[in-house]
């Protein structure tokens, strides 16, 4: 993939999961997005290191003043319990499109596991991020129980359904996608095989 092509598509995926962001669907506590259905996505279709650079140039942007998070931007949104969750999102973008890297079954069970593993990666920062924040900064105590009941069992349904949603998409697109993304064309040919399996 040359500079200027892993530039835009990295800047795509960075546009759709900013779009994510205002897709909500309104559950207590914790806003229910598609965010995490484009970052999923961003490591399934442009792997670990650059899916995980168009998350990390999305934070930053919000960070920076631009009102792309669910609940708007700026430097102040560290602050928000939920923030361990964007955080969460860069970190399971890259163990997603590692895992997917690797798989020698590109199958759509196979890719599943991919996105169920960082989606675990991005839970477990957000549930920490959410304790340490409302019980140690913002002073606004949360036990463990409602914690785990407001900020998990409550919104991973959904994003299982995006998990298996994700993987479907990965099956039927990625190779086509790859198609445009990389000049290799062994690489081209070997996942142009995996569409038609």
């Amino acid at each position: 993939m040359t500079k200027t092509k892993s530039m835009i598509y990295c800047g795509l995926f960075t546009a759709l999961i900013a779009a994510g962001a205002f897709i909500k669907i309104p559950v207590p506590v914790v806003p229910f997005t598609l965010q995490y259905l484009f970052t999923m996505l961003a490591g399934l279709f442009l792997g670990s290191r650059r899916g995980m650079i168009s998350v990390v140039a999305y934070m930053l942007l919000g960070l920076a003043g631009l009102p792309i998070f669910s609940e708007g931007g700026g430097i102040w949104y560290i602050f928000k319990p939920s923030f361990g969750y964007i955080i969460g999102f860069c970190l399971g973008t890259y163990v997603t499109g590692l895992i997917a890297e690797r798989l020698k079954q590109k199958t759509v069970f196979h890719y599943l596991l991919a996105n169920l593993a960082g989606l675990m990666i991005v839970y477990a920062c957000g549930m920490v991020y959410y304790y340490v924040i409302c019980n140690y900064v913002i002073d606004t105590p949360i036990g463990i129980w409602p914690l785990i009941l407001y900020c998990f069992l409550l919104a991973v349904p959904g994003d299982i359904a995006l998990s298996v949603l994700g993987a479907v998409i990965a099956k039927r697109v990625r190779p086509v996608v790859l198609q445009y993304l990389f000049d290799s064309k062994s690489n081209v040919r070997l996942e142009t095989e995996e569409l038609a399996k």
